[in-house]
C-alpha cells in the first residue's frame, strides 16, 4: 500500500523544480561555451594587440601567482601519498609496484585534479565576483555599446589563460610531490636508491599518461573558466547576488570536473 501511495505534492514539486533547474543549467552552459568557442574560433587573431596582454595577464594570474601554493600543496601531498607508500611497500617486499601505484593516484588523478581545486579556490571565484560585479554595474552594457564583443574582450582571454595556468601548475606539482616523496621516505631510511625510484617511475609511465596529463589538466581550466564566467555574465544580477552565483559556479565546477576525470578513467580502463 506504502509503494501505491501517491508522493506528497511538495515533494513532487521540489523535485520538478531541481530538475527544470538543472535542466536549463546545462542548457545554458551548453549555449555558452559553444558561443565562447565561437568566437575563438571566428575572431582567433583579432585584436590582438589587445586580447594578447590579456591572456597573458590571466595567466600569470592563475598559474605564476599561486605556485607558491601549489608548490605547498605538492609537498604535502608527497608526504602523505607517496612517502606512506613507500614506506609501507618496502615492509611489506612489494616495492614492484611502487611506479605503478604513484603514477596512478598522482600522475593520473591526485595531481591534476587538486590543481584545479586550486585555482578554482582563488581565481574561479574572482572570475564571479569580477563578471558579477561588472555585469550588475553595467560595464558590460558599456562594452556593447562601444562595439566591443563581451564573450572576446572577458571570456576567451580567462579560457586560455586558465587552461594554460592549469597545465602548467600540474606539471610543478606532480613534480613537487615524487621529489618531496622520496625525501620523506628518504628521512625514515627506506631502502630505495634514487636510480630504482626514477626506474619504476619511469617504467609506468606512458604516452598515453603525457597526452591525457594535457589534455585534462587543459579541460579542467577551461570548464572552470566557461562555468565562472557564465554565471558572472550569463544572466543579469544584483550585487547582493554575486554571492550566490559564486557558490552555484563553483559547485558546478566541481561537478563537471569530476565528471570528466571519470571519463577519463573510463578511456585508461579501456586503452
Amino acid at each position: 500500500m506504502l509503494l501505491r501511495a501517491p508522493l506528497p505534492p511538495s515533494y513532487v514539486n521540489f523535485v520538478g523544480r531541481k530538475l527544470l533547474r538543472f535542466i536549463l543549467t546545462v542548457q545554458g552552459l551548453g549555449a555558452f561555451a559553444l558561443i565562447t568557442l565561437g568566437v575563438m574560433v571566428t575572431k582567433f587573431g583579432a585584436a590582438s594587440r589587445v586580447i594578447h596582454p590579456l591572456v597573458r595577464a590571466h595567466l600569470s594570474r592563475s598559474g605564476v601567482r599561486l605556485l607558491p601554493m601549489t608548490l605547498f600543496v605538492s609537498f604535502a601531498l608527497g608526504l602523505v601519498v607517496i612517502g606512506q607508500t613507500v614506506s609501507l611497500s618496502s615492509r611489506v617486499n612489494a616495492t614492484q609496484f611502487l611506479g605503478m601505484v604513484i603514477v596512478t593516484v598522482v600522475v593520473r588523478e591526485l595531481g591534476p585534479l587538486l590543481t584545479a581545486l586550486i585555482v578554482l579556490s582563488r581565481t574561479g571565484t574572482a572570475n564571479v565576483i569580477e563578471l558579477g560585479t561588472a555585469r550588475a554595474l553595467g560595464e558590460v552594457e558599456a562594452l556593447e555599446a562601444l562595439g566591443i564583443d563581451p564573450v572576446h574582450y572577458l571570456v576567451v582571454p580567462r579560457v586560455i589563460g586558465m587552461a594554460l595556468g592549469i597545465f602548467s601548475l600540474t606539471v610543478y606539482l606532480i613534480l613537487g610531490a615524487l621529489l618531496s616523496g622520496y625525501l620523506w621516505a628518504f628521512l625514515q631510511d627506506v631502502p630505495l636508491r634514487p636510480g630504482d625510484y626514477v626506474a619504476q617511475l619511469a617504467g609506468s609511465l606512458r604516452v598515453l599518461d603525457f597526452v591525457t596529463l594535457a589534455l585534462k589538466s587543459s579541460l579542467f581550466g577551461a570548464i572552470i573558466a566557461t562555468v565562472t564566467c557564465y554565471h558572472g555574465l550569463a544572466q543579469p544580477l544584483r550585487i547582493d547576488e554575486v554571492s550566490g552565483a559564486t557558490i552555484r559556479a563553483v559547485g558546478q565546477s566541481v561537478i563537471l570536473c569530476v565528471l570528466l576525470d571519470a571519463v577519463f578513467i573510463v578511456l585508461y580502463l579501456v586503452v
